[in-house]
């Protein structure tokens, strides 16, 4: 118990406060032993009146009062109160004092370094300069007579005494303070650990910060970039002429990379060289203009093109290239791409740029995904091109074969056309010459008379039958009524009926050549079997010339054996 109430508080979170609280307790313990010395000195000698005894025990019943507001946080008006009572009872003891008087007086250099040490630094000035004054007037007092006579005097036991509890308490502040160099040297070489270990915390939170701002950087740099290939992929997809394709695509990777030059080459078809098709730079147009290619193999395109790796050339480090093209004459850096389909190199992709040692290895994936996007449009555009083509070609022959198979069934019909007219069907001899059906004729549109220069003239619309755009034939319908203009909605109808009539007409001559080639393959198929069942030359000759008597329908038929002279 007597332990705790000594031992000096904890306050958490401040060391200060508890390093002084632990500094005013050791003063508070140093004066209640120097209070218990003197009470027993006074008791031992007996030579102090009653009021000094009552006196030193009032003042050691303060000093061990102070415990309590101490350990409740009160540490600075304790430390006022201990040196104000402490100053207080010197100077009593002092002015009672006696022989011992001039003694006494040294002990105010305690009380000014008490103040210092549980007060503040300010204060041990202040407390200077009182002490110094109430010794001053000590002395004053004592050298012109006013100060009383001496309560009691000291002898030579007393002054063992005194002597001893002097050296009890020196020894006891000397200890007090050393505790308090050393707490004080703790505490400045836990500050000096902890500004080492913040400065080493900052350094590495500094460090940490930039490895993180540049890894933020590579991140937004490579977001930025696979954005760009994006969009220009999207952009370069929706191109369908290869005319359109190269030159889109290298003004836009040099606009979203922010390259120098970016130039595409394709290969010749002997693989002898690599043409250049399309350039952003002015340089490149020059280039362009004059026909640039490179022979397979040489510079950084070249390797490109006959080995179908990307090749990269700077003009630093132990590499170092140097560029010597008179159109492109601030490239520091070039980096060459293959184009391939189905892993056939067909061309290079050639970017250049403005800075050394400007292409990293993870320049070279994004520009080589860039490549293969490239590939791929092309690839896409290459082969929708020869669809098309191939298309073209498939429509211009079925539209050819649909002419000439019409062109030959109108040669055999036997009428022109058919004229409908009050309520009956009527052939016409004669095919229609009007300019109306000459004009639909020609310009496959529908040509209308809305016109009524002479009252004898019918409004009259020609409307052609077409088929897979093709005319066919032609459709003229005249009104009885001379004043009736043709309607919109009228001529649609009248075509609607034309394309079905073109249709229907396609179908029946399609039925037509199929029974011809049936009734064909009939013919041919009972002449086989009849030759066939023929068991001599001579039976195999006859049913042979009968056969064909009977398919071709009235025809002389010879049959003759090649002769050995007749080589």
């Amino acid at each position: 118990m007597v332990r705790r109430f000594f031992a000096p508080p904890v306050f958490e979170g401040d060391e200060e406060k508890t390093r002084a609280a632990e500094l005013l307790n050791t003063i508070l313990i140093l004066l209640t032993l120097g209070t218990i010395i003197s009470l027993l000195t006074i008791y031992l000698f007996g030579s102090a009146s009653s009021q000094a005894y009552i006196a030193t025990a009032a003042f050691g019943f303060l000093i061990i009062a102070m415990q309590l507001p101490m350990r409740r946080g009160y540490i600075k008006p304790v430390g006022v109160f201990i040196v104000l009572i402490s100053t207080v009872s010197l100077t009593y003891t002092i002015l009672i004092g006696g022989t011992i008087r001039v003694v006494l007086t040294s002990f105010y250099i305690s009380t000014t370094i008490m103040s210092g040490l549980i007060i503040s630094r300010r204060a041990i000035y202040w407390t200077a300069i009182i002490n110094t004054v109430i010794v001053l007037g000590i002395i004053w007092l004592e050298t012109n007579g006013y100060l009383p006579e001496p309560a009691f005097t000291v002898n030579i036991q007393q002054g063992i005494v005194f002597f001893m509890a002097t050296v009890i308490v020196v020894l006891l502040l000397g200890t007090a303070l050393r505790r308090l160099n050393e707490s004080l040297e703790k505490a400045r070489l836990g500050e000096e650990n902890l500004s080492v270990l913040n400065a080493e915390l900052e350094q590495r939170v500094n460090e940490r910060t930039a490895e993180l701002e540049k890894l933020n950087q590579h991140t937004s740099r490579r977001a930025a970039q696979l954005k760009a290939i994006t969009e220009l992929s999207e952009t370069i997809a929706q191109l369908q002429d290869l005319n359109q394709l190269f030159p889109v695509a290298t003004s836009l990777i040099s606009e979203r990379f922010g390259f120098y030059h970016v130039g595409i080459f394709l290969i010749d078809n002997d693989r002898d060289n690599a043409i250049m098709q399309a350039s952003n730079s002015a340089g490149g147009q020059i280039m362009l203009a004059r026909g640039h290619r490179l022979k397979l193999g040489t510079g950084v395109v070249g390797f490109a093109a006959q080995t179908g790796q990307p090749r990269i050339a700077l003009d630093v480090g132990a590499d170092a290239v140097f560029f010597n093209n008179p159109d492109l004459p601030t490239t520091r850096s070039e980096v060459a791409l293959p184009l391939k389909s189905r892993g056939e190199t067909f061309g290079v992709l050639d970017v250049q740029s403005t800075e050394a040692g400007a292409f990293s290895n993870e320049d070279l994936q994004v520009l080589t995904t860039l490549a293969n996007q490239v590939s791929i449009a092309f690839e896409n555009t290459r082969l929708l091109t020869e669809t098309r083509a191939a298309l073209k070609q498939v429509q211009e022959v079925y539209d050819e074969f649909t002419r000439a198979e019409w062109s030959r069934t109108a040669a055999k019909a036997e009428q022109a056309g058919y004229r409908y007219q009050a309520g009956r069907i009527e052939m016409i001899e004669k095919s229609l010459n009007s300019p109306e059906v000459v004009s639909a004729v020609e310009t496959g549109a529908v040509v209308t008379n809305q016109t009524n220069e002479s009252k004898a003239k019918r409004p009259t619309v020609a409307i052609p039958v077409k088929l897979r755009g093709e005319v066919i034939g032609i459709l003229q319908i005249e009104s009885n009524d001379s004043a009736r203009p043709w309607q919109t909605d009228e001529i649609s109808l009248v075509e609607a009926v034309a394309e079905r009539a073109a249709f229907a007409m396609e179908n029946a001559r399609l039925f037509q050549d199929a029974r011809k080639r049936a009734s064909k393959e009939r013919l041919i198929s009972e002449a086989t079997t009849k030759i066939s069942g023929a068991l001599s030359i001579e039976n195999i000759l006859r049913t042979t010339a009968q056969e064909l008597e009977r398919v071709l329908g009235g025809s002389e038929v010879l049959i003759q054996f090649k002769s050995e002279e007749s080589k």
